[in-house]
């Protein structure tokens, strides 16, 4: 026994020995690197006061430290910036649903500014600004080489002014110019209309109003149906939906889904990382679901989609999500200023994370262009003739007038459908899909 107490000794002994021969110079490393750190501050300092003294014309020294923050900022990703104290009492208004300005929403990318999505409704959608159209000028100035904050300052401007934005656009040969008058932004989270016997919610952002606006269109339009068991389903259209707070996201989610992971978030540090569960409860009692995403369709937009799909709560149908994997959490600084900094990213319930991948749609359809004016102007094409409309044809009598009434009404909604395709072929696709659900699942 006495043995083994003294090998244990020893071997505790040897262990220090091991742990102070490798942390020595670990510790002169890390001493290394501070004082390394300290000579950049230094640099920075004589580089600053050098600026002050020697520049072509005198230099406020304010903005000179502003200009270094946010580069140091926006060096490390698109979306992380320094927020001037007018930049964050801008975007504290916007996550309220009202602010002033076109009305995309904007990334950069390759140097130039790049839409991620126009909102509805707004100057920017009424003037045909599309999702991946890239902005190089504002008023005849090239945007090359400004910040993300920057370019967006330059296309603020008082409500009524015009402004004139270069675009150019995939597919089209030579950039052109579109003029814009600025508006005040009044942002509708969520649209919600009824299409034959589905409900279609139309969410274009997640701001403070979204799961609200949500909850209560969705009873109004089941109320104009009659009531939730005579509804096929619901179309969540999530297209050129640029995103907003997490926490929305999570509400929307959780609306539809009784139980499970809705998102998780992982950062540098393990610990940091958080999981979002749903509660008990679904809005439409699992009453089917699509949900329709594009190229615009970001960030927030993403979560929800990945997770009622990661869930077979939903199918979705479109073209592949813009994939913003990251989340950015606004830190307040002194002088009401803020940063906006990279902190995590986040997942679906399925463990994958959709940074630069987007999601992938369960069935892809593209949306096709419009057709023509000379082609539209001909209308469509003349009905066929049927049976039915012979003289003299011969009645059904394998159906009672009820039966009859009902076959009559599913064709005037499939007909609706039809018409709806030359004005949004996406949305009138999922409604078939919707209604195709609700049959084979023996709901209606």
């Amino acid at each position: 026994m006495r043995n083994y107490m003294l090998a244990a000794a020893g071997g505790i002994l040897a262990g220090v020995l091991a742990t102070t021969q490798i942390a020595g110079p670990l510790i002169a490393q890390e001493a290394q690197n501070n004082r390394s750190v300290y000579q950049q501050l230094d640099l920075f300092g004589d580089i600053f006061e050098r600026i002050r003294a020697s520049y072509v014309e005198e230099v406020d020294p304010a903005q000179l430290i502003e200009a270094a923050i946010n580069g140091m900022l926006t060096s490390l990703d698109p979306h992380s910036g320094y927020l001037p104290p007018k930049d964050f009492s801008d975007m504290r208004v916007q996550t309220r649903g009202e602010f002033g300005g076109l009305g995309i929403e904007v990334t950069l990318e390759e140097g130039f500014v790049k839409v991620v999505s126009p909102i509805d409704g707004t100057p920017a959608d009424a003037a045909g600004i599309m999702a991946g159209d890239f902005i190089t000028q504002v008023d005849g100035e090239s945007v090359l080489g400004m910040t993300l904050d920057q370019a967006v300052e330059r296309m603020r401007g008082p409500v009524g002014s015009e402004i004139i934005i270069t675009v150019v656009r995939e597919g089209v040969a030579e950039p052109f110019d579109v003029s814009i008058i600025r508006d005040t932004i009044r942002l509708t989270a969520v649209r919600a209309r009824v299409e034959g016997d589905a409900v279609v919610l139309r969410v274009s952002t997640f701001n403070d109003q979204t799961f609200g606006n949500l909850r209560d269109g969705l009873k109004t339009a089941v109320e104009e149906i009659g009531e939730l068991s005579e509804i096929s389903g619901v179309v969540l259209d999530l297209r050129n939906n640029p995103g907003g707070l997490l926490t929305q996201a999570i509400r929307v989610s959780d609306a539809f889904l009784d139980q499970g992971e809705i998102v998780s978030t992982r950062g540098r540090n393990a610990e940091a990382g958080e999981r979002f569960n749903a509660t008990a409860g679904d809005l439409i009692d699992g009453k089917p679901m699509v949900v329709l995403i594009n190229g615009g369709s970001a960030s927030a937009s993403e979560i929800v989609a990945g997770a009622l799909q990661d869930h077979r709560r939903a199918i979705v149908v479109g073209t592949r999500s813009f994939g913003k994997g990251s989340v950015q959490t606004v830190i307040p600084l002194r002088g009401d200023g803020a940063m906006r900094l990279t902190t995590s990213r986040y997942y679906t319930p399925s463990g994958r994370s959709i940074q630069a991948l987007g999601v992938s749609p369960d069935i892809v359809v593209e949306q096709p262009a419009r057709r023509p004016a000379d082609e539209e102007a001909n209308g469509p094409a003349r009905p066929s003739r049927s049976e039915a409309d012979l003289r003299g044809s011969l009645a059904n009598d394998s159906m009672s007038e009820d039966e009859q009434r009902m076959l009559e009404e599913e064709r005037r909604i499939a007909e609706e459908t039809s018409r709806l395709r030359e004005q949004d072929y996406q949305l009138a696709y999922a409604l078939d899909m919707l209604r195709g659900l609700s049959k084979l699942n023996g709901i209606r």
